[in-house]
């Protein structure tokens, strides 16, 4: 079906953080397909991992005890300080789940209809509940009626939390990502997310966390929420758990824990040997390699260079995000930056139709930083001001 509209490239091989087209062409990769490819392409620890793992078993069911999958689950609760894992295939799946594990809470409560906050400019994902919980018009059109059950309000703004909880009995979760990612790198203020715990506790609703994009290293941290000493009572993840193969997870702790029983949900693919081998062998090479403090540093370099080169441009409104997860925004639409960049040989996005994303490989060394600098920053600079380079 006609559902993307792809770029004049197709890939055939990768190394590190460059991949190669099928006329030879070297890109430098400053997206690893959206915050997928954490460790980049062919990692010889990782790609030895899978290899021995598909020798052995791929997939068998959930109808039996898959050792690997416990102990990536008992992982990923060690790094979280959560409590049990739900095991699926892609983010969208995971906030389903968690969507689910909401209502299921809600009506436990005694709540007829529960609802949930979300936010403007927020994105979920795209089955039918995650898009009705997205915050973009242009996505959900023409898949109406959406889901009931949503209360949307500002980003970043408390005193709409507030204002809901006074007006609407029917809450019982708020639903929100620490780092919006399609939404334009916009990033919730850490005194923000500890209020919203506390009203959260106030209120006795769940707190859950949308990770699918800024979760595993990619902040600097294992999960974003852990800059501000919180802990969610849901977090959600996906994309760069795996490493490029489909893996996705909802956490759950206290009074979210325990809520699904046999029979609640399900997933037949989720969890089986081989994404959990490609999870926990993704998460054992970040703490190998030290990849979490060098996602932190590389981003201040990335960050501090963008800074310098683009100081006093015209056009530029701001440079924000955390680690590795770094957004651009221009005062104007720059979808024809992408385009510009693959011809010089970088890989990156725009998202929210102004916002330059780079969502680089956890693995990138500071000269292919520079690299990118090198090309990004000329580009923009003629975009904004034509014939400056």
């Amino acid at each position: 079906m006609n559902t993307y509209a792809r770029l004049p490239v197709a890939f055939e091989r990768g190394e590190g953080v460059w991949l190669w087209d099928t006329e030879g062409k070297r890109y430098l990769d400053g997206l690893a397909g959206i915050a997928v490819n954490t460790l980049g392409h062919a990692h010889a620890r990782f790609t030895a991992a899978l290899v021995d793992q598909i020798g052995k078993l791929i997939h068998c069911s959930n109808v039996y005890q898959i050792n690997g999958q416990e102990l990536l689950a008992d992982e990923l609760c060690s790094l979280s300080g959560m409590q049990e894992v739900f095991f699926c295939n892609s983010g969208c799946e995971a906030n389903e789940a968690a969507i689910k594990l909401a209502r299921m809470y809600g009506h436990k409560q005694g709540v007829e209809s529960p609802a949930i906050i979300v936010m403007e400019k927020a994105f979920h994902g795209r089955t039918l509940a995650t898009l009705s919980a997205t915050g973009n018009r242009k996505v959900q059109a023409g898949f109406e009626p959406l889901v009931k059950g949503f209360v949307r309000v500002p980003y970043n703004d408390l005193d709409a939390i507030r204002q809901v909880a006074q007006n609407n009995r029917e809450v019982v979760a708020v639903l929100v990502e620490p780092i919006q990612g399609e939404g334009g790198i916009r990033t919730l203020d850490i005194q923000y997310l500890q209020q919203l715990r506390n009203i959260c506790d106030e209120q006795n609703w769940l707190l859950m966390l949308d990770e699918v994009q800024c979760g595993i290293g990619r902040t600097g941290k294992w999960f974003a929420f852990q800059h501000s000493g919180i802990l969610p009572d849901v977090m959600t993840l996906a994309k760069g758990l795996g490493s490029g193969i489909p893996i996705g997870t909802c956490i759950a702790t206290g009074k979210a824990a325990g809520i699904f029983q046999p029979g609640n949900h399900g997933s037949t693919f989720g969890g089986n040997p081989l994404a959990c081998t490609a999870g926990l062998t993704t998460l054992n090479i970040l703490e190998q390699d030290r990849l979490l403090a060098h996602a932190e540093k590389l981003g201040i370099y990335i960050h501090q260079g963008l800074t310098t080169a683009l100081q006093g441009l015209n056009g530029v409104k701001e440079i924000r995000g955390q680690g590795l997860m770094i957004g651009i925004e221009l005062d104007k639409p720059c979808g024809d930056l992408v385009k510009s960049a693959l011809a010089r040989g970088l890989l990156i996005n725009v998202t929210a139709d102004s916002v330059i994303r780079l969502l680089p490989p956890l693995i990138m060394t500071q000269d292919e930083a520079q690299q990118m600098l090198d090309i990004l920053c000329p580009l923009i600079k003629d975009f904004l001001q034509p014939g400056t380079e």
